[in-house]
């Protein structure tokens, strides 16, 4: 287990920066991926909100019209 230890901070000592590039292709699929979390909450919490009024006025709409009658 000491050994585990101690080249894991062995290997941390060593790192090196990648000076990598990162293209832009990356934030547009970072902002999809954000965009598309978002857009699922609010329709998701639309459809929530939604469906039970439906009922509710569907409710009321079959009631006019068994008055009406």
């Amino acid at each position: 287990m000491q050994i585990i230890r101690y080249l894991s901070i062995f290997y941390i000592i060593l790192i090196n920066p990648a000076h990598a590039y990162i293209g832009p292709g990356i934030g547009a699929g970072l902002l999809a991926t954000i965009l598309g979390f978002v857009l699922t909450i609010l329709v998701a919490l639309f459809v929530i909100i939604y469906v039970p009024i439906k009922k509710i006025f569907i409710k009321l709409k079959d009631k006019n019209k068994k008055k009406k009658k």
